[in-house]
């Protein structure tokens, strides 16, 4: 069977199995029809910490540490890992699964060696169509978010997790990751992002409390910002309606820190609301600096506040990292603050990461800065690598 036959019929099997029996028809098509010896699917943990193989019992003792494996090789390269020699009989391929940017885990393909198998090029090709299996089956199925937990989330995790749009995305004009800690036991921390021709919307909200009222806050505040959004507001009237439903709700008793940023995908102009605490840095040329905005008031915590948006313009190079207070206010048992020093050292020092990589540098920093001592807040991470938009696509749209 030629390899245009075999991904037809991939294809044509995907598209019409089960949800929960996405992955098991890949690795079924795959070892009957193109002599592939298995196939495993290997989802990212909530930590982004390990890689689970799909249809095991989750837990450490199975998964894969992303750390010094080839699977994290090629999961955070986001490039196809060959393993074995040119005269080995066997090899193992390890291939990115992932949607438009958002990494959803590793295909590991053992196959014959010596030039016999499939072609890198047909199984990523493969690996992408299961990727897109996979972003459709998941509203229909719990079994692939079953799968990606070493450890039950607690509930307020579980509320938080539903909320987020994904954990990366990727445009030609730009590359976005974010990352939340206690990854298993999150509770008011969160971020969001919405993409449309036009228009990068990018919010880091911290909300106040903890546990189940935490996570039930920030679930009203972001439906509040996604709603005015979706309405067509700008980015001061998305937090003024945001402000009164959580105004609405609490009177003052609960409010949200949050910093939106609103980015016009052909210029690189940012229009910015700082409604609180999480701070935003900029790496350019290899020098760090904080991005001075207006401290306004946050979202919930008056009736009727009115925002202000500011403006600041992106370079293509720039990278942009916003962080919550609880990562640049955090200070250890001796008083030391982690601080935007030691957050603009480590932004410097993992510039060439890519971004999902350096928002999760950003808290691995921070967990050796804490040693032992216990994180009490939650801690959220974003990072926006900005390309700007290709002449012809400016051209295309003038």
């Amino acid at each position: 069977m030629t390899a245009a036959d075999w991904l037809l019929a991939l294809h044509r099997a995907l598209r019409t199995a089960p949800p929960h029996y996405v992955a098991h028809v890949l690795a079924q098509v795959l070892e009957d029809q193109a002599e592939v010896k298995s196939c495993t699917l290997l989802l990212a943990d909530y930590s982004v910490s390990a890689l689970q193989p799909f249809g095991l019992e989750p837990g450490v003792e199975t998964a894969v540490p992303v750390a010094g494996t080839d699977a994290g090789r090629a999961f955070v390269s986001q490039e196809p890992v060959v393993a074995g020699g040119a005269a080995d009989d066997e090899e193992t391929v390890y291939l990115p699964v992932s949607v438009r940017g958002d990494r959803l885990g590793v295909l590991e393909v053992v196959q014959p060696g010596n030039g016999g198998g499939l072609s890198v090029a047909d199984l990523s090709e493969a690996a992408e169509m299961l990727a897109h299996e996979l972003f459709a089956a998941d509203p229909s199925t719990d079994v692939y978010l079953q799968g990606r937990r070493l450890r039950r989330l607690t509930l307020a995790a579980e509320m938080q997790w539903e909320l987020l749009p994904g954990r990366s995305c990727e445009r030609p004009e730009f590359a976005l990751g974010a990352h939340l800690e206690p990854a298993y036991s999150v509770r008011g921390d969160n971020f969001d992002w919405s993409v449309d021709a036009r228009t990068l919307a990018v919010s880091v909200t911290n909300g106040m409390g903890h546990g189940v009222p935490a996570a039930t806050l920030s679930a009203l505040a972001v439906g509040a910002l996604r709603n005015a959004r979706r309405s067509g507001a700008d980015v001061a009237l998305q937090a003024e309606l945001a402000s009164q439903a959580v105004w609405s709700a609490h009177t003052g008793s609960a409010y949200l820190a949050s910093v939106l940023l609103e980015i016009d995908l052909a210029t690189g102009d940012v229009d910015a609301v700082d409604a609180g605490s999480p701070i935003v840095l900029l790496l350019r040329d290899g020098q760090v600096e904080r991005v001075t905005l207006e401290a306004q008031f946050a979202l919930g915590a008056l009736e009727d506040t009115r925002y202000r948006p500011e403006r600041f313009t992106l370079q293509p190079g720039d990278r942009v990292v916003v962080v919550s207070d609880s990562v640049h206010g955090f200070q250890s048992r001796a008083g030391e603050q982690f601080g935007e020093r030691l957050l603009a050292s480590g932004i410097r020092n993992n510039r060439l990461l890519p971004a999902p990589e350096a928002a999760r540098a950003v808290l691995r920093d921070l967990a050796a800065f804490r040693g032992d001592t216990e994180l009490d807040d939650d801690a959220v991470s974003l990072c926006l690598d900005w390309r700007g938009r290709p002449d012809e696509a400016a051209t295309a749209t003038a």
